[in-house]
């Protein structure tokens, strides 16, 4: 696979990494087997997808340690990313950037990934009665321990801290431009997929201009733009698609065109040629720091993934997709 690099300090990963998170946490819990996502993380290690990508507030906890029994074995030929500043309690989340905090947390994960040191150690969300900058020196300070390679930080949300007539990632330019000042931003994880394109207006330029990598996260629409959900069928409870405004019925049948034009493009390179990985590849195709993280938790799934990474897309394509209807609904 294509190897990319993130931040100044040329950290090479594979250009599609492997998103964790569905493995414990966010989606159709009954589906979640064990032994299965270990089978998934270990293909596609072999596959080249090396960025391994997990918070500690997955299950919460569940999936770091899933993927301490891989690392255990593989560590060499992982990249590890995993998050801080999140807490999970029983119906809420909430932000905790304090600095003792920081160390703690970072403690507790070494502990459960089975390694001694972080790749890439990222804020998942500021907290709002902590300085970004002091929780940014905490991390710092981690990575000067020898506990941590790189930071990065998550974008803010579609709803965190927007104002009226705010671009959507405004609140997360203002927080890199604070942090940026205390230690080099390495990279940025934020949404970016076909039918959210927004990170292209100002978050992706940002990066570009100072070299820092972009991981694109929900790469395939949660699931959408692989044009294997069918509208109405529902979700089970537990899934975040059961409550989202855009996976009602009605939404996921007005979204259809979206899909079809991503499975046109497929057809045209190859029987085998799938809509997820026409919509990996895309991503792919905005920019050489992108790493696009699609989340897996079957074999199956990561296999094609990895795959899109050998697709290119030809400029008629890129202008096809540019010309796809923009998703319906809310993202909110």
């Amino acid at each position: 696979m294509e190897r990319r690099t993130i931040g100044a300090g040329a950290l090479a990963v594979g250009a599609v990494g492997l998103g964790c998170m569905p493995m414990s946490w966010a989606y159709s819990g009954s589906r979640q087997r064990g032994e299965e996502s270990l089978r998934t993380v270990h293909r596609a290690l072999d596959l080249g997808s090396t960025l391994l990508d997990t918070a500690d507030m997955y299950g919460p906890f569940t999936n770091e340690l899933l993927l301490g029994r891989v690392l255990k074995e593989r560590r060499a030929e992982a990249f590890v990313s995993t998050k801080v500043g999140l807490l999970v309690g029983e119906q809420h989340i909430v932000a905790n950037g304090r600095p003792g905090y920081v160390r703690r947390a970072c403690d507790a994960s070494l502990r459960r990934l089975q390694t001694d040191v972080i790749d890439l150690y990222q804020l998942h969300r500021a907290d709002p009665e902590v300085p970004v900058e002091e929780t940014w020196g905490a991390m710092a300070e981690l990575v000067r321990a020898g506990k941590v390679r790189a930071l990065g930080l998550c974008a803010v949300g579609a709803r965190g801290g927007r104002r009226s007539g705010a671009g959507l990632h405004d609140t997360t330019l203002r927080q890199l431009q604070r942090v940026q000042q205390v230690f080099p931003v390495a990279a940025v994880e934020a949404e970016l997929s076909v039918w959210s394109p927004e990170a292209l207006q100002a978050l992706l330029p940002w990066c570009e201009a100072r070299g820092v990598g972009f991981l694109a996260a929900m790469p395939l629409g949660n699931g959408f733009l692989t044009g294997t959900l069918t509208p109405g069928e529902g979700f089970e409870p537990d899934d975040l698609r059961a409550r989202h405004p855009r996976f009602t019925a009605e939404m996921m049948a007005a979204n259809q065109p979206i899909v079809a034009g991503l499975r046109r493009i497929a057809r045209r390179h190859g029987e085998d040629v799938t809509p997820a990985q026409v919509a990996l590849a895309w991503v792919l195709a905005q920019g050489r720091h992108v790493i696009a993280l699609p989340g897996a938790k079957q074999e199956r799934w990561a296999v094609e993934n990895a795959a899109a990474g050998g697709l290119r897309l030809t400029e008629g394509d890129l202008a096809e997709v540019s010309r796809l209807p923009a998703a319906q609904g809310s993202w909110d």
